[in-house]
């Protein structure tokens, strides 16, 4: 879960939070000492305005002594009508105004928030005050000056502001941080797991997934559904790697089989040259050969069949197919039995080779006959190649479709078969979109193919 700057994710959020609790905090609080201090302003500058009342009172009862006490403000002046000072506190005692501003307002009363840099006062800000009193003679004005409430109100509110500011930042990181952390709890547990899949190739292995319907939720039924195609892909890479090697091993066996036939026969004549009969030292050879041959013409069919080589398709019609091929001199008695005008589309050439390999297969293994039926049911064109022999154990139906196989005695493919004829039948039947399978029958094996029908029109 690490990130840049080498902080986590969980640490990040918690962060930006406080961050953003903080900013807050102090546009708040600006705002409540912007209230706070208007509030603390105004009722200062009524205070004073109380305290200046008695000053006032002095010029209405033209009682005014040049002296004025300052009853608690920083200093007092009362200007005449000619504009300058006629009484003021002992501290603005010969001193001329100190501002003008007040003195040009037309208003009964006035208050000056904050004047800063008076002549009395150089080093801050005063809340000025201002009453008129108007008497025969003219008008008279009382200015009163106090210091200006600060910023800040006072050293009590900033400090439990501060207090309330950090207390809630701290609150919102410990508060983000905990729910972040069980928020991110699954992540770490799929991120542990992952790292064991990942260690002990993840046989079996899934996620944990959250109780809670959510986007991790989401995320851990996904990245199970990713394992369970990632290991049926690798068991059937396994599976395909697996029927590899023991193909090549299989067909190296089977090629070298006749190839040391060749050379035995071969040498066996070359050491005894004045005996031998080279006749049919050369008729075993050619048989050897022939082969040979079958082998490797099998394995070029199989693998432009696996390759998926392009295939002329035109309509075929079984019954004439089946009935060509029957009529070939074999070594058993072959039985048809024909349903005119099943037809099929596909390659013929094709087609002649799965039903030549069914028969061969027949004719190896039958002990007196092989019946052949060609009939159409459900859509489905069916050809079924049925001999009198040993049969086939169910459990090896399917092993006979594998390249190379080897049963028992009774239907070993030494009898004269390469062993890939029944995978090559297979292959060209699910080319065509059909199946060749083996079904029950009460004696010998019956292969049965099927193919889609093509409708009448």
């Amino acid at each position: 879960m690490k990130r840049r700057w080498g902080q986590s994710l969980r640490t990040r959020l918690a962060l930006y939070a406080a961050v953003i609790m903080l900013l807050l905090n102090i546009v708040v609080s600006g705002f409540v000492l912007w209230g706070v201090r208007s509030q603390v302003a105004t009722i200062h500058g009524h205070e004073m305005s109380s305290q200046v009342l008695r000053v006032l009172f002095m010029i209405q009862r033209d009682r005014l002594p040049r002296a004025l006490p300052s009853y608690g403000l920083d200093g007092i002046q009362v200007i005449g009508p000619a504009g300058s000072p006629v009484a003021w506190t002992p501290n603005l005692a010969g001193l001329p105004r100190q501002t003008g501003t007040i003195l040009q307002r037309n208003q009964a009363s006035d208050m000056v928030p904050e004047v800063c840099d008076l002549p009395a006062f150089p080093d801050g800000c005063k809340t000025v005050v201002a009453l008129t009193a108007f008497q025969p003679d003219g008008e008279y004005r009382i200015l009163a000056y106090d210091p200006a409430v600060p910023w800040y109100v006072s050293p009590q509110l900033l400090l439990f502001q501060t207090c309330i500011t950090t207390l809630l930042v701290a609150l919102t990181w410990l508060g983000v941080s905990r729910i972040v952390a069980r928020t991110l709890a699954p992540v770490s547990s799929i991120t542990g797991r992952l790292a064991d899949i990942t260690t002990s190739c993840g046989d079996g292995m899934r996620l944990p997934v959250p109780e809670h319907d959510d986007e991790i939720r989401a995320l851990a039924e996904t990245g199970n559904r990713t394992l369970e195609r990632l290991e049926n892909a690798r068991r059937q890479q396994e599976v395909a790697m697996e029927r590899q090697r023991r193909f090549a091993t299989d067909a190296s066996h089977d090629l070298r089989s006749p190839i040391t036939a060749m050379r035995t026969q071969v040498e066996d004549a070359l050491l005894h040259p004045q005996d031998a009969d080279w006749p049919e030292a050369g008729r075993q050879v050619l048989a050897s050969l022939d082969r040979l041959q079958a082998i490797v013409a099998d394995l070029l069919t199989l693998t432009k069949l696996d390759a998926g080589a392009p295939a002329e398709r035109a309509p075929v019609d079984l019954g004439e197919l089946v009935a060509t091929e029957t009529a070939r001199n074999r070594t058993k008695r072959v039985v048809t039995s024909v349903q005119p005008g099943v037809v099929i589309e596909g390659d013929q050439l094709q087609l002649v080779r799965l039903l030549t390999n069914l028969l061969d297969n027949a004719e190896r293994h039958a002990e007196t006959q092989i019946l052949v039926t060609v009939r159409q049911q459900d859509g489905e064109a069916i050809v079924e190649v049925l001999d009198d022999g040993a049969g086939i154990a169910p459990e090896q139906r399917e092993v006979v479709f594998q390249r190379f196989t080897r049963l028992d005695a009774s239907r070993n493919r030494d009898a004269g078969g390469t062993g890939l004829g029944l995978p090559i039948a297979r292959e060209i039947a699910t080319a065509h979109g059909g199946s060749l399978a083996i079904e029950n029958s009460d004696v010998g094996a019956r292969f049965v193919l099927r193919l889609p029908a093509l409708k009448e029109r």
